[in-house]
């Protein structure tokens, strides 16, 4: 619609990719299922429809011209009817009820009610609306397609939502699908021929599940399919039985959608029971069943590049085996000398996304972790030839055992294989697990965050242009898209080991959605303790590189635990000074509150800021060691003493995963 969609250009950058055309849609058809308007026993569901009416609202406040095409009315007769009857029976109708009606004239006493039901949700929204029946035999007529245009458009400008509905008391039409000469067959192929006759930008089909699934939804090994092929799923697909208050099914919904899309129209076939389906749609999010007619060629595409990708890093990791430590340390050390000749280019590119960094207004530590400063490259690269120098982890005998004559046993390093890796921000971790990578004789794919794209890309240019030929290129895959990692992520039988490097939502998200092995840290609160018997200078350069050299990094101090010996002590003092002066906030426990003054927080998993640090006081060792496993991650912690006994229970009894 021109407009960036609900919610503007924030939210549909988060769209998913297959859903980017919804931020230029300006005209909504919204067909509403009968068991949508109304519950199992044909009465309205009065709940659904006030969701449906603020969502239409809402639509129609911002600016998208909706048009609703809504069944029920036939089960609200029906019910009407089964209600009138009952009061009027006698005793001897009550003992054989006899309440089959004539769906004519179920939808002639129902079509009113259903009416008078939107208008006064409507009105009570401040929204106008209209009501048009149309029958099969009116687009029989040459000249009704235009008038209808012209009504609609008319009542569009003025922001009126026009309510269609298929006149079922006087249609001529025979059963579905029986009349070869039928224009349409019920609400859905309605749907499907006013989105083309009235040029709509998208169709939305609310029903009663998800969307279309690969089985029963009701069977637990049923997947959605999020955007169907019909070349692919059309016949793979089985429906079981239609919806009981409903004349259609998915069956007819989809017939309706392929129709709609192959006339150039996208179909969302999503759940009409959610209460905000209509939006998230329109801010292109991936619920739902999508048709559209590309997307054979979206498929097909998507599928080839993660697998391929995949697969062929895979096949350069076999050959990258079967080199030798100095060969693959050869490798190692011409790529340190390619960052160090492409430091300038390197350099410019990382300036770009932090200036655009900025200029979203993203955090500030998110800023400070993807800034590769003055001398980044000197130390990746000075890194990257320490770990050339490492001991060859390929093919290293850890253990062997003679188990009987000429039957030995050997317990030996080896290469995992592919390897996924997924990490946020930070372009220093590309270079850094990629060395790692070839040092250890693994193919990697590597998934950034979009807010270093550039830096990532010149990265992973300079890192495999540095890889001889004999081994390949494709060693090293970068997935530069989020729609990629799904696919990735459901490839068990090609990648090996999936390793998130990120937040806790990112590492939680990872686990849920894969069957290959993940390798991941969830949070990062990291302690350090000064003990009563610390050397105060030591403890001071400790604590301030801890916290103030790289506050930005997941292992960067959180809280600072302290003796309670040492409070008020000169050294103390001088500490929190030196921390203040470097911009760090310190918070205080509930302990420290009292003592310090400084302001109080409850909850040790603070997220103030990369630079905000809470200090508390304990006892002694053993309630340091307490704190830590109850309120830390098992990252990383850290204790400064003398006292060798302190030291050995605090490692001994500190928990470590």
């Amino acid at each position: 619609m021109g407009r960036g969609g609900i919610g503007g250009a924030a939210a549909m950058e988060t769209a998913d990719s297959t859903r980017a055309f919804v931020k230029d849609v300006r005209r909504v058809i919204i067909k509403v299922g009968t068991a949508v308007v109304t519950g199992q026993t044909g009465r309205l569901a009065m709940g659904r429809l006030g969701s449906l009416c603020e969502q239409v609202k809402q639509l129609n406040f911002q600016g998208y011209e909706v048009i609703l095409v809504t069944s029920g009315a036939v089960g609200v007769g029906r019910q009407r009817l089964q209600y009138r009857k009952l009061i009027h029976s006698s005793f001897a109708d009550l003992q054989n009820p006899q309440m089959d009606f004539d769906g004519k004239a179920c939808a002639a006493v129902g079509q009113s009610g259903l009416m008078a039901i939107y208008d006064t949700l409507f009105s009570q929204l401040d929204v106008t609306s209209s009501q048009l029946l149309v029958t099969d035999r009116d687009f029989k007529d040459p000249s009704f397609g235009d008038q209808l245009r012209e009504t609609v458009f008319a009542l569009l400008d003025l922001k009126v939502i026009p309510l269609f509905n298929e006149n079922d008391a006087i249609s001529t039409r025979r059963q579905p699908y029986e009349d070869p000469s039928g224009i349409f067959w019920d609400n859905d192929s309605l749907a499907a021929l006013l989105a083309a006759e009235l040029s709509a930008d998208i169709l939305i089909m609310l029903s009663d599940v998800e969307g279309l699934y690969s089985g029963p939804p009701s069977d637990p090994q049923s997947k959605i399919i999020h955007t169907y092929v019909n070349e692919k799923h059309g016949k793979l697909i089985s429906f079981g039985e239609k919806s009981c208050v409903g004349r259609g099914g998915m069956q007819a919904k989809v017939v309706a959608a392929v129709n709609a899309a192959s006339k150039g129209v996208p179909v969302v076939i999503a759940s009409g029971f959610a209460t905000d389906s209509i939006i998230k749609v329109l801010k292109g999010e991936k619920i739902g069943t999508l048709f559209h007619n590309e997307a054979n060629s979206w498929e097909c595409t998507k599928e080839a590049t993660a697998r391929e990708m995949a697969v062929a890093a895979r096949d350069c990791s076999r050959w990258l085996k079967k080199l030798s430590s100095e060969e693959r340390k050869k490798i190692l050390l011409d790529i340190a000398d390619a960052l160090e000749a492409n430091e300038d280019a390197i350099r410019r590119e990382n300036e770009a996304d932090v200036e655009a960094a900025q200029d979203a207004g993203y955090e500030k530590s998110l800023v400070a972790r993807m800034t590769l400063k003055p001398g980044k490259i000197t130390n990746l690269a000075r890194s990257i030839r320490a770990i050339a120098d490492m001991e060859d982890p390929i093919s290293h005998t850890l253990k062997r055992t003679e188990v009987a004559k000429d039957l030995v046993f050997e317990k030996a390093y080896c290469p995992l294989g592919v390897l996924l890796i997924i990490f946020e921000s930070r372009p220093d971790a590309l270079v850094q697990i990629a060395s790692l990578a070839i040092r250890s004789g693994n193919g990697l794919l590597l998934k950034g965050g979009k807010e270093a794209m550039r830096s990532n890309a010149i990265l992973h240019k300079v890192i495999t242009g540095a890889i001889p030929d004999s081994v390949g290129k494709k060693l090293i895959g970068l997935v530069t898209t989020k729609d990629e990692i799904a696919d990735l992520l459901a490839l068990d039988d090609v990648i090996d080991l999936v390793i998130p490097r990120g937040s806790k939502n990112l590492v939680s998200q990872i686990k849920a959605t894969t069957k290959i092995p993940v390798l991941g840290h969830a949070d990062g609160i990291c302690h350090v303790y000064i003990d009563k018997s610390a050397d105060m200078d030591m403890a001071k350069r400790i604590v301030l590189d801890a916290k103030v050299d790289y506050p930005a990094a997941c292992n960067a101090m959180e809280t600072l635990l302290v003796h309670k010996d040492l409070n008020k002590t000169e050294g103390l003092d001088d500490l929190l000074v030196e921390l203040e002066k470097e911009g760090v906030v310190i918070y205080g426990g509930p302990v420290a509150h009292d003592k310090l003054k400084v302001p109080k927080v409850e909850s040790f998993r603070h997220e103030y800021s990369s630079m905000a640090c809470t200090l508390e006081f304990v006892d002694d060792v053993h309630s340091a060691i307490d704190h830590i496993n109850r309120y830390g991650s098992a990252h990383t912690d850290c204790i400064i003493t003398t006292d060798e006994k302190a030291a050995e229970a605090f490692l001994q009894q500190v928990e470590r995963y």
